[in-house]
């Protein structure tokens, strides 16, 4: 009897371990699948993203990227023909090199964001519809501006001729307006571009509400001196736009509209780095410009 219990006693754990150990087996098999699912899974949500109508869509992604250049090289084209060309020349050139200067402005938001900040670059970083409706009239009110000025009333008006000048080495009229436009749009895109890249993962195309993990406070390169250098760069670029197309009412209209749409995006953005970084952000304002008249 004593003999059957100790057999019985010393059998009992090695059954139970056997036990045990099939049963933690089987518990990291369904661990082992269940992680490989979420990982599956989590695959499949990264990856639905890229498919058609996906926010990373490749074929959108693709398809902007195509009709922009696209766009950039028969604009950029047509407007250094009628430009240079004698028999052609025409100032309706600023059209075109109006639309060349939106389609290399628009592919430069998607290409910095993509390479600077990777996981915000879907379709809308390309900005050509995420401003709504009042920025697409904008642009078209300019073309037509430019077009019904210089096709109704040719010639350049009384501050054009004023602010004209004979340029040292070749005798040829020279329009300071003009040259002005143009070092506003080149200054403006070539800042804007430069601020998107130093910031980095910490630029975004929309005003964030919420400390995002790794959201540091900039202040190198551009921000040293600029606190929001990419505002600068997109309201000056804008104003230069005017200038070349020789607009007098969309020149007015974009510097309000600008103006306004600054004002309120910085001080609303400001309230939030404040509440983000305290004291750090206070003292960084006191130290630096935004650039923008009465901002």
């Amino acid at each position: 009897m004593t003999s059957n219990s100790a057999t019985t006693s010393g059998a009992a754990p090695n059954q139970f371990t056997h036990t045990l150990n099939r049963t933690a087996n089987h518990s990291r098999a369904i661990s082992d699948t269940s992680s490989s699912s979420e990982t599956s899974t989590d695959t499949l949500n990264a990856n639905i993203a890229i498919y058609p109508n996906g926010t990373m869509s490749l074929a959108g992604i693709s398809l902007r990227a195509m009709l922009l250049g696209t766009s950039l090289g028969l604009t950029a084209s047509l407007a250094l023909f009628l430009s240079t060309a004698t028999e052609y020349a025409t100032p309706l050139w600023r059209v075109p090199f109006f639309i060349a200067s939106l389609s290399l402005f628009h592919f430069l938001e998607f290409y910095v964001t993509a390479r600077y900040n990777t996981r915000h670059a879907t379709t809308t970083a390309f900005l050509l519809s995420s401003n709504g409706w009042a920025y697409n009239i904008a642009h078209g009110s300019a073309v037509v501006e430019c077009i019904v000025t210089h096709v109704f009333w040719p010639g350049q008006s009384t501050a054009g001729r004023m602010l004209t000048v004979t340029e040292p080495f070749y005798g040829s009229q020279v329009s300071v307006l003009l040259v002005g436009g143009f070092v506003l749009l080149v200054v403006g895109q070539i800042i804007r571009t430069i601020a998107m890249a130093q910031a980095a993962s910490n630029f975004n195309h929309h005003v964030q509400s919420r400390h995002q993990q790794g959201h540091v406070l900039v202040n190198t390169g551009l921000y040293r001196y600029l606190r929001h250098p990419s505002y600068f760069g997109f309201f000056w670029w804008g104003l230069g736009t005017q200038l070349i197309l020789g607009n007098v009412v969309c020149f007015v209209g974009y510097s309000v509209v600008l103006w306004r749409f600054f004002s309120n995006r910085i001080q609303r953005e400001e309230a939030y780095l404040i509440s983000f970084f305290g004291d750090e952000y206070v003292q960084y304002r006191k130290v630096t410009s935004v650039g923008i008249p009465g901002i």
